[in-house]
């Protein structure tokens, strides 16, 4: 398929509250450098700016970042803030609060609730914002219930300083828990083809009867996680590539697309190129037979 004309729209749009957003999004971990969350190399600041023009060029107007996205050299707030603003008007930038990494790059404790405001404004001020669209409450391991931190966010919602809450790395539990204090707009899951997990699976499920966006993460990287794109694709994916002339990535995106009108995808790069095949997938569209075939090997391992 040829990727070079092909735009974020051709997805779809789903709301996050009030906010319309191509289906086709951008994550920005990836901007950084080498490594995800350990330093590593520092990107080429020039081109990861290049790359977040280019993914406006292109129609995207969701991005996905988070404070304790850096480099020894990069911040992705940074880069947002540097390449876009003043932002368009159509931009939806949603960020995450809770885990937090101390300048040196190693995790730090995770937020109690009263330390979550100042996430929320540390995102403000790399961002260059009064506001933020979207903050999504990443669950950590170490607390069983969301109830004390969602309601922190709740409140800085009630303050302006938030305009729409989602959750991140939860089960069914939670998004009732979080329910019964704010609305939610948007539940962040990891999910992929190669990943099969029941759980999430339901979760998928009450997220589409009731009408909230669905955002997997790792959705392209699989089972590599935050080492980036994998490389292990099944020949079930390889086939149906074969047969769009796309590429393993592009496949991997189009069936996450395909789980739900409500799910979207946020696939990140530092690389131009690649930008371009991502967001190319969102016109991909597979038949049933193929995603059977994609999906006979996720129901084996189920």
């Amino acid at each position: 398929m040829s990727s070079q004309t092909i735009t974020a729209d051709t997805a779809g749009t789903w709301k996050l509250g009030d906010l319309p957003v191509h289906r086709l999004g951008f994550g920005a971990m990836r901007l950084t450098g080498s490594a995800a969350f350990h330093l590593g190399t520092p990107s080429d600041r020039d081109r990861s700016i290049a790359v977040l023009r280019k993914a406006i060029d292109l129609g995207v107007n969701h991005i996905d970042t988070a404070a304790f996205y850096f480099s020894s050299l990069r911040s992705a707030n940074e880069l947002i803030n540097s390449a876009l603003a003043p932002y368009p008007d159509d931009l939806v930038i949603v960020t995450k609060v809770g885990p937090y990494r101390a300048w040196s790059g190693e995790w730090g404790t995770s937020a109690r609730p009263e330390d979550l405001r100042a996430h929320v404004e540390e995102n403000l001020r790399q961002l260059g914002r009064d506001h933020l669209d979207v903050v999504n409450l990443r669950r950590m391991p170490k607390y069983d219930s969301i109830a004390e931190h969602f309601g922190a966010l709740a409140e800085l919602r009630e303050a302006g300083l938030i305009r729409h809450l989602g959750i991140s790395n939860v089960e069914p539990r939670h998004l009732a828990e979080a329910q019964a204090i704010a609305p939610v707009v948007c539940v962040q899951n990891r999910y992929a083809l190669d990943l099969p997990d029941p759980a999430t699976d339901e979760l998928l499920r009450i997220c589409g009867e009731q009408e909230i966006a669905f955002v997997p993460f790792y959705a392209v990287a699989g089972e590599a996680g935050e080492g980036g794109a994998t490389t292990a694709h099944d020949e079930e994916v390889r086939a149906v590539a074969r047969a769009h002339g796309a590429s393993p990535t592009q496949i991997r995106i189009a069936w996450t697309l395909h789980q739900g009108p409500h799910v979207l995808a946020i696939p990140g790069t530092g690389n131009p190129d690649h930008l371009v095949e991502n967001v190319a997938a969102g016109a991909i569209r597979l038949t049933s037979e193929e995603l059977d075939r994609l999906n006979a090997p996720r129901r084996k391992d189920g």
